[in-house]
């Protein structure tokens, strides 16, 4: 118990409960009753909480989330985050915990090691092949009559993106997910207006992005250490 307690700093807890309990009191006090709502948006605050500390269990928490947040998608047909989440974020995490299993920090075993930011060289690259998995999602997504489609397919682009980076082991991946996070607000706000239960999705992701901007500082002083202990 001492262990599991001493593993977040005091400000992770307090990040981490206060987050949770933001999420559970919105939904008591808007009286949502769909209470897989209530279960995707704890887990993916705790899957958040690992992934800030470079653990792979986070990844492993992750893929569990993916899965709910995509039954969740295809209820309020937006069917860009079904698929992304299911065919993209969910598999590319996946793989992500494989890679960062075989790549443990040499000062800690449950702590991934962070790579050097990548050469100019790839964030071109990267761009070119974010481009080019959102511009085929784009006509999928059309086909299966997507609600708000434009938001949906800048979502692809941001997701892809992070995945990717957090595949190669950047500390930039949480920033590019803060700028999902803003993204996804604004989809499930406009899904809010129609139907109000949905804004217990849109409060779960201003918890995210606070909490990705709190990994992406986490990942850089984790680099730091990692270089120092070489």
């Amino acid at each position: 118990m001492k262990k599991i307690l001493n593993y977040f700093s005091l400000f992770e807890w307090i990040l981490l409960l206060g987050s949770i309990l933001v999420i559970v009191l919105a939904f008591i006090i808007f009286h949502n009753e769909k209470y897989y709502y209530l279960a995707a948006s704890i887990l993916g605050v705790i899957s958040l909480a690992f992934l800030a500390k470079g653990s792979p269990i986070g990844m492993i928490l992750t893929v569990i989330f993916s899965l709910m947040y995509a039954y969740i998608s295809y209820q309020a047909h937006y069917y860009g985050e079904m698929v992304t989440y299911v065919g993209m974020t969910g598999l590319i995490a996946t793989i992500t915990l494989v890679s960062w299993i075989r790549h443990p920090s040499k000062r800690n075993k449950n702590e991934v090691e962070i790579n050097e930011d990548l050469k100019l060289k790839e964030y071109i690259f990267l761009f070119f092949l974010s481009s080019a998995v959102t511009v085929g999602f784009y006509f999928i997504l059309r086909y299966l009559n997507t609600a708000n489609l434009i938001t949906s397919t800048i979502s692809i682009f941001t997701s892809f993106t992070a995945s990717y980076l957090a595949l190669r082991r950047c500390r930039f991946y949480a920033i590019v997910y803060v700028v999902n996070d803003i993204v996804l607000i604004v989809l499930w706000s406009l899904a809010t207006v129609e139907n109000f239960s949905y804004l217990a999705l849109v409060i779960c992701f201003v918890t995210f992005l606070i909490y990705d901007a709190y990994s992406f500082i986490n990942w850089t002083k984790i680099k730091k250490e990692q270089q120092k202990s070489e």
